[in-house]
């Protein structure tokens, strides 16, 4: 877990960062290839899921049970990861809220590797909080946007 929290928060801060060297293409900086992000989307998927893989032997005695869930819950991020990577390009302020959210988690797993229990609730309510914030500046900046382009521009 600390290993694990610790790449997150080194990667997330790296990304962070690397946003803001701007390319001369006017782009910030991003994965060269497709598969390089499949496989980095893939390695934090894994490290994510070691909390949840506690979780679900706590939860289930069923090897089948929790073999499914994982091989599923990959399967989903897999189809869903080129769509959720156009949303991101077209919403920068998203990625940054993503990679704020990867430093928080790596930081609950290093606390949790400590034995600092920290409650699932409080880092769930962040995350809905900020989440439920940048939903309501994106659908505001979408109706400012509609409103300039309308009839009387």
């Amino acid at each position: 877990m600390f290993f694990g929290g610790i790449f997150l928060i080194w990667k997330s801060c790296r990304e962070i960062l690397e946003s803001f060297h701007v390319g001369a293409d006017g782009e910030g900086s991003t994965v060269q290839s497709y598969l390089g992000a499949i496989t980095q989307i893939m390695m934090l998927d894994i490290i994510l899921s070691l909390d949840s893989l506690i979780t679900a032997v706590c939860l289930s005695s069923h090897l089948f049970i929790m073999m499914a869930a994982v091989i599923i819950a990959v399967a989903i991020m897999l189809f869903a990861a080129r769509q959720i990577g156009e949303f991101v390009d077209r919403h920068p302020s998203v990625k940054m809220l993503a990679l704020a959210f990867l430093i928080l988690v790596g930081g609950a797993l290093i606390m949790e590797s400590a034995a600092i229990e920290v409650p699932k609730g409080y880092i769930y309510f962040a995350m809905f909080f900020s989440l439920a914030v940048e939903t309501l500046n994106l659908l505001r900046n979408k109706k400012a946007a509609e409103r300039a382009s309308g009839p009387d521009a």
